[in-house]
């Protein structure tokens, strides 16, 4: 059986506790793995590439954090191995509803999805 992991990317621990027990438990992954920051990401997923079994097979990936971005993450992440994007499916998350934000989002292909935190059982 496959175990299901997911990289959970927000720099507020209270939003990465919430979405991180949501996730256990509702069964949704076994294995999650959470970084306070995307330049944190941008680094394991580097060091993970050449091992397909620690690739995460979903990113929930903050907006708004300090130093880098979501969309300053999802660029540097457009330029790492097929590898690693053929498998990650992205969704951004974010504490606000902003329209601009959605349709950024939007027009990067490896984005499956916007949510809006805190998750619930039915977004996810």
């Amino acid at each position: 059986m496959k175990t299901t992991t997911i990289l959970l990317i927000d720099d507020n621990n209270i939003d990465s506790y919430i979405t991180r027990h949501l996730l256990l438990k509702n069964k949704i992954a076994e294995n999650i793995i959470v970084l306070s920051s995307a330049i944190d990401a941008l680094k394991f997923l580097e060091e993970v590439q050449n091992e397909p079994e620690r690739i995460p097979d979903y990113i929930f990936l903050d907006i708004r954090m300090p130093e880098m971005d979501g969309f300053e993450f999802l660029n540097e992440y457009d330029r790492l191995p097929d590898t690693i994007k053929n498998k990650c499916n992205i969704f951004m998350l974010s504490s606000s509803n902003d329209q601009q934000d959605i349709d950024k989002a939007a027009r990067y292909s490896h984005v499956k999805r916007f949510l809006t935190k805190p998750l619930n059982v039915n977004t996810l």
